[in-house]
């Protein structure tokens, strides 16, 4: 079994949280999500207490498992907590600007590049060059803050480009003139 998979998920009080024909529905004070979760395992619900459960053997299925239990703490976590993800633009003359729900980007190319949110991310820069994404989805916010930083990844000689504001950038050594 799955170490993952056989811990319970505790769910607070003020969630509302329902499991009905393979659809989990989450809803709190930050808003409502809803995901199918696979045909392999079960959900049991008892005193505020979540538990999967595995229907069928093998790999798959236990694998299935740890990852329904994760999808599922994190949505529990997302409509209470919400979460946060923070990126640094680095390089002169590089900044964004907020404008409705799209991020304007001067990276060094000859044009801005317009980057478009998805519906249920939100975000504010400051300083120009710090970008908060916020939304209660991880998997949502994951995947928009991939793309932001897929705009201009970090190069490893000056450290031009966008970063995850914990990431670290392995730097290189430039060339040397030879004589």
């Amino acid at each position: 079994m799955s170490r993952v998979g056989k811990k319970p998920i505790q769910i607070p009080n003020k969630t509302k949280f329902t499991f009905s024909n393979g659809v989990v529905k989450v809803e709190g004070k930050k808003g409502k999500l809803k995901r199918e979760i696979p045909s392999v395992v079960d959900l049991k619900i008892e005193e505020g207490v979540v538990k999967v459960i595995l229907l069928e053997a093998g790999r798959r299925a236990v694998a299935l498992q740890g990852l329904t239990r994760s999808l599922i703490a994190n949505m529990i976590i997302g409509v209470e907590k919400g979460f946060e993800r923070v990126l640094e633009i680095n390089g002169v003359g590089y900044r964004a600007t907020l404008s409705g729900n799209s991020i304007s980007f001067n990276i060094g190319y000859s044009h801005p590049i317009i980057f478009e949110l998805a519906k249920g991310v939100e975000a504010s820069i400051d300083k120009n060059n710090v970008i908060t994404l916020s939304g209660i989805d991880k998997e949502l916010l994951g995947h928009s803050a991939s793309g932001i930083r897929q705009l201009r990844p970090p190069e490893p000689y000056k450290g031009k480009g966008i970063k995850y504001i914990e990431e670290r950038i392995q730097r290189k050594a430039g060339k040397t003139g030879a004589k």
